[in-house]
This record gives structure tokens, C-alpha cells and sequence, in this order.
């Protein structure tokens, strides 16, 4: 183990893969939507831009609309590359967490609601600051799983 791991503050880790889980599962599920977007629009003719002012003629605008998309589809391939290597390394993790911490870390960090201490609270019938607890608890077995024992 390089000796970097020491340093780093596993617990923020396991945070920050906590909030990107929602935007890596968004861009499996919608970059083959927008990898067809783009290629319809690489692939139309452009039409002009009637605005009354006068524009330049670019003889290359074909070619440079092209490359552009395919930019923008080397871009989009990237992220899903590097979505679905993220759900390699989170989903086991996950999926070991028991489900009352998967919910915690739920409510905490992928839901958009205020109030996450009192939901925790109300659904485990317990006060808020035990819900604080559960929630380090949580994240310190979902940083356990993501990075190994400190």
C-alpha cells in the first residue's frame, strides 16, 4: 500500500462517492441519448441563421461541426468509461452495507430533502442525535469497505 493512503481522509472519500452516486447513475443511463443527439446533429446540414446581419463564410463549417461532435462523443464515452468503473468499485461496497445504513446514507447524502436527521429519527423511533451516530457509524463502514481498515 503506497504510503499516501495514510493521508487521506477516508471518511470525506466515502462522502464524496456517496454524492456522485446519483450523477454516475444518471450518466449510464442517459449518454447513449445523448451520443445519438450528437450524431444526428453531426450528420444534419446546417441551415442559416437569418438574422438579418451579415456573417462570414466559413467554407469548413461542415468539417468543424463535425469535429466538434465527435469532441463532444469522445467526452460522453469518457464519463460513461468512468461511470461504470465507479459502479465496479461502489456497487460491492453498497450492496454490503445492511439495508438500515444503506437507508441512512440514503437519506443523508442522495435524497434532496431537508430534514434528514429528523426522517432517520422519526422512521427508527429514536432522537436526532442518535441519528447523527448512525449516520458516522454508517460512513465509517461504508469507508471500511470502500478503503480498507486505517
Amino acid at each position: 500500500m503506497h504510503i499516501s493512503w495514510t493521508f487521506l481522509d477516508k471518511q470525506k472519500a466515502a462522502i464524496s462517492a456517496l454524492e456522485a452516486y446519483t450523477s454516475m447513475e444518471y450518466i449510464l443511463r442517459h449518454s447513449a441519448e445523448e451520443e445519438n443527439r450528437i450524431r444526428v446533429k453531426m450528420e444534419g446540414v446546417g441551415s442559416p441563421n437569418l438574422d438579418g446581419m451579415p456573417h462570414a463564410h466559413n467554407p469548413q463549417a461542415a468539417e468543424d461541426r463535425m469535429l466538434n461532435c465527435i469532441e463532444e462523443i469522445d467526452v460522453i464515452k469518457e464519463r460513461y468509461r468512468q461511470a461504470v468503473e465507479y459502479m465496479a468499485w461502489f456497487k460491492p461496497a453498497w450492496n454490503q452495507l445492511p439495508e438500515d445504513e444503506r437507508y441512512v446514507l440514503e437519506v443523508f447524502y442522495m435524497d434532496d430533502c431537508e430534514g434528514a436527521a429528523d426522517r432517520i429519527a422519526d422512521h427508527f423511533g429514536i432522537e436526532r442525535k442518535s441519528a447523527y451516530n448512525r449516520k458516522y457509524r454508517a460512513i465509517e463502514h461504508l469507508s471500511i469497505l470502500l478503503y480498507g481498515k486505517y
